[in-house]
């Protein structure tokens, strides 16, 4: 597994969680709901990479352009939080100014060996 390019993230990462939950509703209104498996929260960053070289956003695209070829997780950090492993579910770039560009992506925590 390979970490992912030492690049600082811009603050203002959005977070989100979708729990994995499963629910039984019976005739009377009674409910059920209990976790489906052991990691089912897995979270979901959307993350800038902004105004950066564009040999940075070169890095940063080779390193995810593989990742999509081998369809392997990658180690990464996100800020205030701990390590966890994550694919890129997609990226887009702009170059607003010369030898300057902007990554955008989603990260999403995967649970692997």
């Amino acid at each position: 597994m390979a970490n992912f390019p030492s690049v600082s993230v811009d603050y203002g990462v959005r977070k989100a969680s979708k729990p994995k939950n499963r629910k039984i509703v019976f005739g009377d209104g009674y409910e059920m709901r209990f976790a489906e498996g052991l990691n089912n929260n897995p979270k979901i960053y959307n993350v800038t990479f902004g105004n950066i070289s564009q040999t940075q956003s070169d890095t940063i695209e080779d390193f995810l352009d593989a990742r999509a070829a081998d369809a392997d997780a990658f180690g990464w950090t996100p800020p205030e939080e701990s390590a966890g492993k994550f694919v890129c579910e997609g990226w887009s770039k702009t170059i607003p100014y010369k030898d300057r560009a902007t990554i955008k992506a989603t990260f999403r925590q995967v649970f692997e060996p």
